[in-house]
């Protein structure tokens, strides 16, 4: 529900990073998130997208082409990506939860780097801030910053309440929304940092877009024709996967003129997969503006650029959209590294790269000191020698699901250069209770078919890799609302607490709004799946207050 991009430049001349020279000065570092990013890009060798500037980086750079999210949603893949911990190891995988209930004394990526002098700032998303979320004062130097731009620019589209299209196409300049803002915040930190050039900076700019809706200026709208585009070719779940595996795409049934349940119409979903593409050009031509300046400005010597999007996105494939899944659509992302005189320019590479990687690699690129106990190690092998370096032989992630009568359960998985085993099963559970799901991505790119029970060899293999991790700890348990205090209120007070739930005032509740703040997050999703009788993945007013009466 993030896309986040870390810019960051190692003046380091072609020395190793610990080895820099006392007079060499430290690099600053430009933190790029960007929100809901699959690479569905130019370099990326994505055919129809228009994305120059961020191919413009990635010809600077190093382009990983096998990296991957740790959890396919905002809150939970940004707290691995600042905190290099996986969700597995914070037990955290929901967006209202804030890390530092879990790890209250974890040192985040910003945080280190304002220790040791660097001077921190951020604006748009950095952590997932909504759903009972919010920011850390503790990360930065200075307050963060959020841009207060339109989510409509027409009237038409903003919905009665709350939630309106799932996209729009208006003729307006690009400060109108909120990206075209914090390209400008971004590009007067940059002024400001030039002024400072005792003090090296940490600047994080968290782009919204992709993230529904996709509203764009009419202009990157028109960079596309309709016909472009094409539906895909497999339009249905993995055959032989277990049935809660694949998303309900809630997130999207939230808008207007979006069917509750069943497929979408396949003009809404070229609409849609148009839409995309043209927030996603949007949000590259603000992306631009700030490398632009950053040159203008003579800092991009001095600069590793790290970009990063938070999780993919389903554009129909599986009969499926948005995130929330363990598949390749919703786990791969983009993630492109400049750092002068150590990164390769031009390159790509093959190595196998996770969010909680990127953490490591900074402390390496800047002469930080890398602290203890990190989920990731670093990628700077890969940035030297992009066909040789090695980085490691699997990447791991994880999602949640509750399904009915089974309460929540943890589909862990490993990620090969060729293979997905995903593991479903309650953490501490033991193994033979799992479900298994396996995936040759040599043989079949697609994910069309559940491949464990007939490769027995290799998921003992790719098992073993899980066993050698930690086990993953369950959703930490929050304080308990003293409106939840009583097992059975009166409907009055069942009406009260729907109204404070309904954070985006559309009289309904998706499952994460429903979950933010629950007492008891490891029974929580099974009530969720209890109350919603219709099975729509949401729940209405009267589904809230009748069930919670019995």
């Amino acid at each position: 529900m993030i896309r986040f991009s870390i810019l960051a430049v190692g003046a380091l001349c072609g020395m190793s990073p610990m080895a820099r020279a006392a007079d060499t000065p430290r690099p600053n570092v430009l933190f790029v998130c960007v929100d809901d990013l699959k690479p569905i890009l130019g370099c990326y060798d994505a055919p129809i997208i228009r994305s120059p500037h961020i191919d413009r980086l990635a010809s600077r750079g190093v382009r990983f082409l096998n990296a991957f999210t740790n959890q396919a949603v905002c809150a939970p893949s940004r707290n691995s990506l600042l905190t290099g911990k996986r969700s597995t190891s914070i037990g955290i995988y929901d967006l209202g939860t804030h890390f530092r209930l879990a790890v209250p004394d974890a040192v985040t990526v910003p945080q280190l780097f304002k220790q040791n002098g660097w001077r921190s700032e951020a604006m748009g998303k950095i952590l997932h801030v909504g759903h009972g979320n919010h920011e850390d004062p503790e990360s930065w130097s200075v307050p963060h910053w959020a841009a207060k731009g339109v989510g409509y620019a027409l009237d038409a589209n903003k919905g009665k309440d709350g939630r309106g299209a799932p996209f729009e196409c208006a003729d307006v300049p690009d400060s109108t929304y909120n990206d075209g803002r914090i390209a400008d915040e971004a590009i007067l930190r940059l002024r400001a940092a030039k002024g400072r050039p005792d003090q090296p900076f940490f600047i994080a700019v968290g782009f919204l877009k992709p993230h529904l809706p996709f509203v764009a200026p009419k202009k990157y709208w028109d960079l596309y024709q309709r016909g472009q585009f094409k539906l895909p070719d497999c339009a249905t779940p993995p055959d032989g996967a277990p049935e809660f595996a694949p998303t309900n795409s809630g997130e999207l049934r939230q808008y207007t003129d979006i069917p509750a349940t069943g497929p979408l119409s396949p003009e809404k979903a070229l609409g849609l997969i148009h839409g995309y593409h043209a927030a996603v050009s949007y949000m590259d031509a603000q992306f631009g503006r700030v490398l632009d300046e950053l040159d203008r400005l003579d800092l991009a010597k001095n600069t590793i650029i790290v970009f990063w999007g938070d999780h993919g996105w389903h554009l129909g494939d599986h009969g499926l959209w948005c995130k929330h899944t363990n598949y390749e659509q919703a786990v791969r992302i983009p993630l492109i590294i400049a750092a002068p005189g150590v990164a390769k320019a031009d390159a790509r590479t093959v190595a196998m790269a996770e969010s909680v990687d990127i953490y490591p690699t900074l402390c390496e690129l800047a002469g930080i000191r890398t602290p203890a106990g990190l989920d990731g190690m670093s990628l700077v092998p890969a940035l030297r020698d992009p066909e040789g370096g090695k980085t490691k032989e699997a990447v791991f992630h994880a999602y949640p699901r509750s399904p009915k009568g089974m309460g929540e359960i943890i589909g862990r998985a490993v990620r090969t250069n060729r293979y997905r085993l995903v593991e479903w099963k309650k953490p501490g559970a033991p193994p033979e209770s799992a479900m298994l799901e396996l995936y040759d991505y040599e043989s079949d790119p697609g994910e069309t078919k559940n491949l464990a029970s007939g490769q027995p060899e290799v998921v003992t293999k790719l098992r073993a890799m899980l066993a050698n991790q930690p086990e993953a700890k369950p959703q930490i348990k929050t304080p308990k609302p003293a409106s939840e205090s009583n097992p059975k209120p009166a409907a009055t007070d069942r009406k009260q607490l729907f109204a404070k739930k309904d954070t985006d005032r559309d009289g309904r509740l998706t499952r994460d709004e429903f979950l933010a703040g629950q007492p008891d997050p490891d029974k929580a999703p099974e009530r969720f799946t209890r109350f919603d009788t219709d099975g729509d993945g949401v729940l209405t007013r009267e589904e809230f207050v009748g069930m919670g009466k019995k």
